[in-house]
């Protein structure tokens, strides 16, 4: 061997050597991570993941408020006073409307009412969405292509139209319905219930088409051949293999289901048909606080602060959404 070839080999030991104390930590984390489950490992990954473990927390501190602000709120919702037009003080952060009821204390009883339809909106969504979509996609043939196609003509059908009808035409008898079961004070929650109706019946028609796509691309897969041939059940194969895997973008599109039925039902509240008063939703807070806008008095404090409530909201969702798909996704799974 010659001088050249042993001073190389030395070159190389020593490069490895220096190497070793770097590899070592990075060896036992990956020997950690070997005794975690799937759940724990896609937390570790979301909690890398800043911006979206802030606004889970956001979140998190968001719903409770909201929640228990009956409980704590320094007014009530509809306390009408001589207040009327007063900018945000000491007394009242948010400031007060048109009737001096405090603006903080609507804007939380907004919240109550906007994220109780967009969580009922997305859970409707998510339940008769991935079951249509995953049957219509593993069945296939002409089961799947009627579902399909009665998919579509739902679809085809415009949505802000089919629920200015719904609420049009339903209310009165669902507001006598309610009265009947549960008294004359239920009758306010007509609109509230043909809103959660009315946008359920439409928000779950694309989870249905991007579950069917996910699973045409699954069922054919090595794992699904496997189960089978083992003797696993229809019911099995999809619900305990391939719909497992889907999960990351359904959990994503639901994220995003809930901001856009709570910006739905905004838009309806800010023409007058959705949320009646006295109820209140961002969406009708926005409105009333643009009706007093004019040339000589702007009182931006009724319009940003509800409005700001919602985009941060809404960026919040979206947010953990996108955290939530990088932390499932079974192709990042370590």
């Amino acid at each position: 061997m010659s001088e050249k070839e042993v001073e190389s080999r030395k070159l190389g030991v020593e490069k490895t050597l220096d190497g070793l104390p770097g590899a070592i930590p990075q060896l036992s984390t990956n020997r950690a991570q070997l005794h975690l489950t799937p759940n724990q490992r896609s937390w570790l990954r979301f909690r890398r993941n800043k911006p979206a473990l802030l606004c889970l927390v956001f979140l998190a501190l968001l719903a409770p408020l909201v929640a228990a602000w009956p409980l704590v709120a320094p007014y009530a919702a509809n306390a009408i006073t001589d207040e009327q037009f007063q900018p945000p003080i000491w007394k009242h952060w948010f400031g007060t409307d048109v009737h001096g009821r405090d603006l903080l204390t609507r804007v939380f009883y907004g919240a109550r009412v906007s994220l109780l339809v967009g969580v009922v909106g997305a859970g409707v969504a998510l339940v008769i969405g991935v079951t249509w979509g995953a049957v219509s996609g593993y069945v296939g043939g002409r089961l799947d292509g009627a579902m399909m196609r009665f998919v579509d003509v739902i679809y085809s059908m415009p949505s802000i139209i089919f629920l200015i009808v719904l609420l049009t035409t339903l209310r009165a008898t669902v507001a006598k319905w309610l009265i009947n079961w549960f008294g004359p004070e239920a009758a306010p929650k007509s609109h509230l219930l043909l809103l959660v109706i009315g946008l359920g019946a439409l928000s779950w028609l694309p989870m249905a088409r991007i579950v069917r796509g996910q699973v045409l691309s699954l069922r054919q897969r090595a794992f699904v051949d496997a189960s089978r041939a083992l003797g696993a059940s229809h019911a099995r194969i999809l619900w305990h293999h391939i719909l497992p895997n889907v999960w990351g973008i359904v959990i994503v599109y639901l994220t995003l289901t809930v901001p856009s039925v709570i910006l739905y039902e905004s838009f309806l509240s800010y023409l007058g048909l959705g949320i009646q008063p006295p109820m209140a939703s961002w969406g009708s807070l926005v409105a009333e606080g643009a009706a007093q806008i004019n040339p000589v008095q702007i009182y931006w404090w009724l319009v940003v602060f509800p409005a700001t409530t919602l985009v941060l909201t809404l960026l919040a969702l979206n947010f953990v959404g996108d955290g939530l798909r990088d932390a499932f996704d079974p192709k990042g799974q370590t």
